[in-house]
């Protein structure tokens, strides 16, 4: 067993994993069929191919129609869906792999174009002036549709009833996508939130809607096979601003997950340069580690040497690997053996087909 920190094994009061590589959620596009369901031949295959990680995160499936903003995306509420699914997790087990499905609702990152002319759903009525990728190619989004308590209580179900299906599809557990400016994020940050109800103003009303949908899923799934993302310094994308509320409205959170026996929080350094705001974190790992007393998983553009520090240092326990692993389905063997990793082709990252997708070749078939 190669030393490497990575590549050790991590055993966790709820995970038992064979090594610390984590195959990161990303978008690919590629169920581009009308029930929106993963198919054996490509969704199947590219899992499949990289169960080597010591586990994978599925890209985001969204958790009702409603919840969909980007063509092609896999859903998890259907029968169908989890047909799907199904064959998808039974590749990744045959293979000795272990699999969490991303639930996902993308709230004002959409378009009336993916709800039969009716306006998205977020916190509060604000467009965050960004695009939406639809099928007739990228448009403008535009200003939500404020949620009611009632859509509030319905999405709540839909998230339940994701988890559900996913225990029925074979997965090993579900990650809550509450970051990258979605749906969860948007009532967290002030700028998408001016809500005056019991939903927006304070850091704990803020935070609300995400326990409320995480104490529903545990009704259904347990507790140990649920992990949570977040994203602390997103600045710049998607509408979202951080502002002087942002960083203590994450520590509230993550601290107050400490109460829950979730499978891991997953965390992700900024996706660009923050050091010019005052109340930015630049070093997520190290700022929320001493604050989290459990699995913590952390991502954005790690590579072997970065992803063995983070562990060496302590500052985290898993390393999550998103374009490193769309170009090489060997990652955690190349990484074992010192190979090269192969580069991606972003052009192909949100297209259809095998290419792109499942004609990556492994190092030893070069």
């Amino acid at each position: 067993m190669s030393k490497q920190p990575l590549l050790q094994p991590y055993k966790s009061k709820n995970l038992n994993l064979k090594n610390r590589v984590v195959m990161a959620p990303m978008t690919r596009s590629r169920a581009d069929n009308e029930a929106h369901k993963p198919t054996d031949e490509l969704h199947g295959i590219y899992y499949e191919e990289r169960a080597s990680a010591g586990l994978i995160i599925t890209e985001g499936s969204q958790v009702s129609t409603k919840a969909v903003g980007y063509i092609n995306t896999p859903g998890i509420y259907s029968d169908l869906q989890v047909e799907g699914w199904k064959k998808v997790t039974k590749r990744v087990h045959n293979k000795g792999g272990k699999i969490f499905i991303q639930l996902w609702h993308v709230g004002r990152m959409s378009h009336p174009d993916f709800h039969n002319g009716e306006l998205p759903l977020s916190a509060s009525a604000i467009n965050p002036n960004s695009k939406s990728y639809t099928p007739s190619g990228f448009k403008d989004t535009v200003a939500p549709k404020e949620m009611t308590k009632s859509d509030i209580e319905e999405t709540i179900k839909d998230f339940q009833n994701a988890a559900k299906n996913a225990l029925k599809a074979g997965f090993d557990g579900v990650e809550i996508h509450s970051s990258n400016g979605y749906l969860f994020h948007q009532f967290f940050n002030g700028t998408s939130n001016h809500r005056t109800d019991e939903y927006g103003g304070s850091i704990e009303n803020k935070a609300r809607f995400f326990f409320e949908a995480l104490d529903a899923v545990k009704e259904v799934i347990p507790e140990e096979k649920i992990g949570v993302r977040f994203n602390p310094s997103l600045n710049g994308i998607f509408g979202m601003t951080m502002d002087e509320d942002t960083i203590p409205t994450f520590e509230y959170i993550i601290k107050r997950l400490n109460d829950y026996n979730l499978a891991y929080v997953h965390l992700s350094e900024p996706f660009n340069d923050v050091s010019d705001i005052p109340y930015a974190v630049t070093e997520i790992a190290k700022h929320f580690r001493p604050l989290y007393n459990g699995t913590l998983m952390i991502n954005t553009a790690f590579t072997k040497e970065t992803g063995n520090k983070v562990i060496e240092d302590g500052d985290a326990d898993l390393v999550a690997y998103g374009k490193p692993f769309i170009s090489n389905p060997d990652l955690v063997e190349r990484f074992e053996n010192d190979i090269d990793l192969a580069k991606w082709d972003e052009d192909t990252f949100y297209t259809t087909g095998k290419k792109g997708y499942t004609d990556y070749p492994k190092a030893n078939e070069n």
